[in-house]
C-alpha cells in the first residue's frame, strides 16, 4: 500500500472524531500525519524541500525493518532493553528500526535537503540517530528479505541524519496481527553520526 492510499478524506477525518471511536480516530490522525509529511514543498519560508524515496510495505520479520549503506551488510545488534524502547538501533552504516507488528506494515521514506522540525503532536513516537552512507546508495528491507528484491535508493553520500516517526500504535488487534501502525523515516545530510535520541516515547497501556 503507498502512502497516497493510506489518506483519509477531511470528511473522514471529521465522521471519526464526532463518532468518538478512539481507534479509528488515532488510525486516521496516523494517516494524515503521513500525507503532510510525504509532500514535496519548495523551499520557501524556511521550509525543507522533500523527495519521496520510498512509499510502500516491507515485512518486518522480527518485529524489525532496516536501512543500510549498500556496501556495509553489518546491521547494529544492540537488543538490549533500553534499545527496544527506542525503537531505533543505529551503527556505523545501518540503522534497524522496530516495529509493533511481525506482519508487512506500510513504510514511507523521505529525503530532506536539511534538517526537518519534528511534529510532535502528529506521532506516537519520534526518535532519530546517525550513520553513515559513503556509497550514496540505500537498502531497505526487513530482516529476513532477500536484498535482491529489496528496495534500493539513492541520496547523498555521506553522513546522515534519520528521524523515525511512528503512528497507530494503539491500533493494533488483540492477536497483534492487524492494525494501522505507519512508519515514517526522514533522512537529510549530516554533519556527522549521532547517537539515538528520543524526542517523544510512546508508553504502551
Amino acid at each position: 500500500m503507498s502512502c497516497a492510499a493510506m489518506q483519509p478524506a477531511e470528511g473522514d477525518l471529521r465522521h471519526a472524531a464526532i463518532e468518538g471511536d478512539g481507534r479509528r480516530s488515532n488510525l486516521l490522525n496516523g494517516e494524515a500525519a503521513h500525507r503532510r509529511h510525504r509532500r514535496s514543498r519548495s523551499p520557501v519560508h524556511g521550509e525543507t524541500m522533500v523527495r519521496s524515496l520510498y512509499e510502500g510495505e516491507i515485512f518486518a520479520d522480527y518485529f524489525q525493518i532496516y536501512l543500510r549503506d549498500e556496501d556495509h551488510p553489518d546491521l547494529p545488534d544492540d537488543y538490549s532493553e533500553e534499545s527496544l524502547e527506542r525503537y531505533l538501533m543505529a551503527g556505523s552504516y545501518a540503522v534497524i528500526v522496530r516495529t509493533a507488528r511481525n506482519m508487512t506494515v506500510p513504510v514511507c521514506v523521505t529525503w530532506h535537503d536539511r534538517k526537518p522540525e519534528p511534529d510532535l503532536n502528529a506521532f506516537q513516537h519520534i526518535a532519530e540517530a546517525g550513520f553513515g552512507c559513503p556509497t550514496g546508495r540505500l537498502i531497505l528491507a526487513g530482516l529476513t528479505d532477500d536484498e535482491q528484491a529489496s528496495p534500493r535508493f539513492s541520496v547523498k553520500a555521506g553522513q546522515l541524519g534519520l528521524r523515525i516517526n511512528l503512528s497507530g500504535l494503539d491500533t493494533l488487534t488483540e492477536d497483534g496481527l492487524d492494525g494501522g501502525d505507519r512508519y515514517l523515516l526522514q533522512l537529510w545530510p549530516a554533519a556527522g553520526p549521532a547517537d539515538v535520541r528520543v524526542l517523544k516515547a510512546w508508553q504502551s497501556a
